[in-house]
């Protein structure tokens, strides 16, 4: 469990905002800081991590203080047992994937772990090749890689697919979904796509102004317990394939692409590149999500 029930002052885009935030994560669960840029979503990121403090407030984790500001209670970064991934992969230029983690080793930790990272990661044929031979895709596997070396309790992930295509966008979030399962991490995820939040996470905390001002499933977030929603969704055809008596569309819908379908009608020519409403149906029928949740 993440307990954390904070203040800090910070510069948003629009001038100084006040966050106040109370939040709390179950342990393995895979939670969602969803907001526009300049929410205060990294700040909260970064108050887990240790790399800022908030000016008031406690973060607890499983019974036990790692920030109280009343007391001065701060423990250092190195001791609350995290893995960060960062947008940028921030990985060592001149060492090569298995160098990378096997940097992150503590000393007296057990280097099969470094092995079994790279087997559920895919990243064995690729171990002995330096950073700049690789993909972004790739480069980002290694980057979470790394951050699971120390087996750390909670996974802390900034928009860590942000800057991929959709096709590697969602090879990633396999990835993501299952090391958090096999390790049994708390997750936290900082994104903006809706898609992307309908797959990966369990919970949703929408962040305005510092302030947490919904939270809940993505389905009742994102207003899609009701079949038609208030704010439809629109999304790019970039594939139409005709199967019996149904039209199957590849739609692009923010970075990730998902699959809908429609009745075979002539009067409507679904053409590449057209835009398409998408309504909730659709998600359930492509992300076999759970209306009742």
């Amino acid at each position: 469990m993440i307990d954390l029930q904070v203040q800090k002052q910070l510069r948003g885009a629009s001038g100084d905002m006040n966050m106040q935030v109370k939040i709390q994560i179950p342990k393995g669960q895979l939670a969602c800081l969803y907001g526009k840029s300049g929410a205060g979503k990294t700040s909260i990121l970064r108050m887990i991590a240790g790399l800022a403090s908030p000016d008031q407030g406690t973060i607890t984790v499983d019974d036990t203080t790692w920030v109280d500001t009343r007391s001065a209670t701060h423990i250092p970064i190195q001791d609350r047992n995290i893995g960060f991934v960062f947008q940028e992969y921030s990985l060592f230029p001149n060492m090569t994937v298995r160098g990378n983690l096997e940097f992150a080793l503590h000393k007296k930790q057990h280097p099969k772990i470094i092995t079994d990272l790279l087997d559920i990661m895919e990243l064995g044929g690729i171990q002995q090749q330096r950073p700049q031979q690789l993909s972004g895709g790739q480069q980002q596997r290694v980057a979470l890689a790394r951050a699971l070396v120390q087996q750390p309790k909670i996974l802390l992930l900034d928009e860590p697919l942000s800057a991929l295509d959709h096709g590697m966008r969602a090879t990633l979030q396999k990835y993501i979904r299952t090391v958090h399962q096999e390790y049994q991490l708390t997750t936290l995820l900082i994104s903006h796509d809706v898609p992307e939040i309908l797959k990966m996470a369990s919970y949703v905390y929408h962040i305005d102004q510092g302030q947490v001002i919904q939270e809940g499933t993505p389905l009742h977030v994102f207003d899609l317990n009701t079949p038609n929603p208030h704010t439809p969704y629109i999304g790019e055809i970039i594939e139409v394939h005709h199967r019996d008596s149904k039209v199957h569309l590849i739609v692009l819908l923010g970075k990730n692409s998902m699959t809908i379908y429609r009745e075979m009608n002539a009067n409507i020519p679904y053409k590449i590149g057209d835009d398409i409403e998408i309504n909730a149906l659709d998600f359930k029928t492509s992300l076999g999500l759970n209306f009742e949740s």
